[in-house]
């Protein structure tokens, strides 16, 4: 087997993204022998053009971000030679040709990747594409990379895209985007068993999913739809691309580097899937003029139906022109998004049940259970206050699942069995809902699973968006928070989580609004700590020890399952890390001091704590009209922000001084907002959170 695979300039665009680019090629090398495809990295072609026109800044540019790479990729003495073959191959570029200089991005990366895929284990040959593919001579391009790719003991060739030679010996390129054209005619060469483009997005869209928040991935599409979406302006594809794998019966297949267990999209000679013959639309700019295009089969009333509603979004277009395959819109350009919004809502998306919500809820504990009875018991008024129809469709958790396409009837149900034949792990109930799914669907995470959320962008290339109440699924490192964020936006589904801090109490859209209007945080106070609100307000010093009122709690079921995550102070750092973020704070855990009132590990919790019963006494009593509050702090400093866990203790003036039971106070200063706001409420309770769970729904 022979698999020819091309990565893009934001799959190796760092480090980072050549590392996970690099664990996808992986995969498939345990299977297929590979010829690895690669742009330049991100922005070194535009800035290889600035160079060739005399703009030496944007040289030291190039050669800064490639060394960069290289610094993370190596170390020692392979760092050395890594950046010695570079920097040989970036002066060969200083004194090349001008017309030759845009052409040393492939170059760069793939000479970067290949080294060290070799030294990761692999057999792998550069291949030089300026020797190989031969422009406007198909025979010698066949005939030479079947003879450089014959060694059957080469496990991944690396081959730079873009990039040709001349019958006369000289240097070109295949144009912008020539990369997939690159891989396309290696596939074609070899007749690869399978063609893999790998991009940014999920692949082909009903529309560029940047101007339509509610576009959708295609899955399967015909070479001939395919042209046409890329031909007019459809950039997830450069159009030369489809001939030679037309011509050789190869499938393309667009997949997304970041969710390469996502959605994607085949081209092949199949029939397209796709809604009442439409496929997708894409736009092109001419002048002040842009050109909407709608790919399909037109029926005999498209050009009269399209003006009509465009006319009631207030659009009037120039032009519309119907032919077999394409429909054709005309509108300036200052119109294109509007135009493109209101076509794709009335050629793509469902109209006449958009009132129903089908929804899916991992986990079944007292949070789960408790929105389940509250959708059961509230369904009725809930379609007369807001005209919406929910369906719940499953119900899973680690050791079992109950499904309905129609819709489970959870008022006879009852309760989930032990074991249904899933594998006892925390994302095996997502599989099953990957499986069946239907976009616009919500899955709703009632887990405290740790490791569930690397499941969301599957979720969301999916077109499901994603509620969630767990907030260790937000508490993760910020570059993670970010991603998660970013892949919700770029899917246009839904991303809430306001449950993961303060239960039912409005406190994470409010920062977020302050943060969306440029309202700076100046202090932080989260009072938030559930367990130990309870205990500072029952602890006197001379009644019961701390010791035996944590053992209360934990009875009750109020601590985590190990009380010494409350009392080192995990779950304030949680939400303390989630309130940081929606106020476009980028707090990580090391960040954040704690002082801890856990004891030592390795002993017995309970007989450590009531050794420790006197620093309690001392630290914890009500003292000279002041109470102790567990307290995370985050506060703006000059050289940034400043953030801590720890008991303090308030006077009567504090808005956290009243606090009772398991309450929670978020008390925040901002920019705009210099007088406190404070948002107070039960922090604890299954039907406060079902409740705010339920208003994200709705939302």
């Amino acid at each position: 087997m022979l698999s020819v695979m091309k990565f893009g300039g934001t799959s190796v665009a760092s480090a980072t993204n050549i590392s996970r680019m690099m664990d996808i090629v992986a995969e498939r090398a345990a299977s297929s022998r590979v010829i690895l495809v690669l742009s330049a990295i991100s922005g070194c072609t535009d800035a290889l053009i600035t160079v060739a026109g005399g703009a030496p800044d944007a040289a030291g540019e190039i050669k800064s971000r490639h060394l960069a790479i290289i610094r993370r990729l190596f170390t020692g003495e392979e760092r050395l030679a890594a950046e010695k073959e570079f920097l040989e191959l970036f002066g060969e570029m200083l004194s090349s040709p001008k017309e030759e200089t845009v052409t040393y991005g492939e170059l760069f990366s793939t000479r970067i990747v290949a080294r060290k895929l070799s030294l990761e284990g692999y057999n792998t040959r550069w291949l030089d594409s300026r020797k190989l593919i031969i422009a406007n001579d198909d025979d010698a391009t066949v005939t030479n990379i079947k003879a450089a790719t014959e060694d059957s003991s080469v496990g991944i060739f690396v081959a730079p895209g873009f990039i040709a030679g001349t019958p006369e010996g000289g240097v070109t390129t295949l144009g912008r985007g020539g990369s997939d054209f690159s891989a396309a005619i290696y596939a074609a060469a070899v007749k690869a068993d399978a063609l893999q483009i790998w991009t940014d997005v999920p692949g082909f869209m009903t529309a560029n999913p940047k101007t339509v928040v509610s576009a959708r991935t295609i899955p399967e599409m015909s070479y001939e739809d395919a042209l046409a979406l890329a031909s007019k302006g459809a950039k997830v594809l450069y159009a030369p691309t489809v001939a030679p794998a037309m011509e050789s019966g190869i499938g393309i297949e667009i997949r997304n580097t970041f969710a390469p267990g996502g959605a994607y999209t085949l081209i092949s000679g199949a029939h397209s899937s796709n809604t009442s013959g439409w496929i997708g639309l894409t736009s092109a700019r001419h002048g002040d003029e842009c050109v909407i295009t709608l790919v399909g089969t037109p029926d005999g009333g498209t050009a009269a139906r399209i003006g009509p509603f465009l006319a009631k979004a207030g659009i009037a277009p120039g032009a519309v022109d119907v032919s077999s395959r394409e429909v054709a819109v005309t509108v300036p350009w200052a119109l294109d998004v509007r135009t493109q919004e209101a076509l794709h809502r009335e050629f793509f998306e469902l109209r006449g049940d958009a009132g129903t919500i089908d929804l899916y809820i991992a986990g079944y504990g007292a949070v789960g259970k408790a929105l389940i009875e509250l959708i059961s018991s509230r369904s009725a008024a809930l379609s007369d206050l807001t005209g919406k129809r929910i369906r719940i469709l499953g119900v899973g958790n680690s050791r079992g699942s109950l499904m309905d396409p129609d819709g489970l009837d959870v008022a006879e149900e009852g309760a989930l069995p032990s074991a249904n034949g899933l594998p006892s792990r925390d994302t095996a109930f997502v599989d099953e809902v990957l499986r069946i799914v239907q976009e616009g669907a919500l899955f709703v995470d009632c887990t405290d699973s740790e490791t569930i959320y690397k499941r969301y962008p599957e979720l969301f290339a999916k077109g499901v968006g994603v509620i969630s109440s767990n907030r260790r699924s937000l508490a993760i490192p910020y570059v993670e928070y970010a991603a998660l964020k970013e892949a919700a936006r770029r899917e246009g589904v839904p991303f809430r989580y306001e449950t993961t801090v303060g239960a039912a109490l409005p406190v994470l859209e409010s920062i977020a609004r302050g943060a969306a209007v440029g309202d700076e945080i100046i202090s932080l106070e989260a009072v938030v700590s559930c367990t130990l609100n309870q205990i500072f307000g029952e602890y006197s010093g001379t009644g019961r020890s701390f010791s035996a009122l944590l053992r209360k709690a934990a009875e009750e079921g109020l601590t985590e399952k190990d009380p010494r995550l409350d009392l080192g102070g995990r779950d304030a750092l949680r939400k303390l890390l989630i309130l940081a973020r929606e106020a476009a704070i980028p707090l990580e855990e090391k960040d954040v001091e704690i002082r801890s009132l856990a004891p030592a590990p390795g002993e017995d919790l309970y007989e450590a704590l009531e050794k420790m019963e006197p620093f309690f006494r001392e630290e914890l009593s009500p003292r000279d009209g002041l109470r102790p509050r567990f307290v995370a702090l985050l506060e703006k400093t000059r050289g940034g922000y400043r953030a801590s866990i720890s008991v303090r203790h308030v006077d009567s003036r504090h808005p956290a001084y009243n606090l009772e039971g398991t309450e929670n106070a978020i008390i925040i200063k901002s920019g705009y907002h210099p007088y406190p706001l404070v948002i107070q409420g039960a922090g604890e309770g299954a039907i406060q959170a079902a409740s705010s769970i339920l208003n994200d729904i709705l939302r």
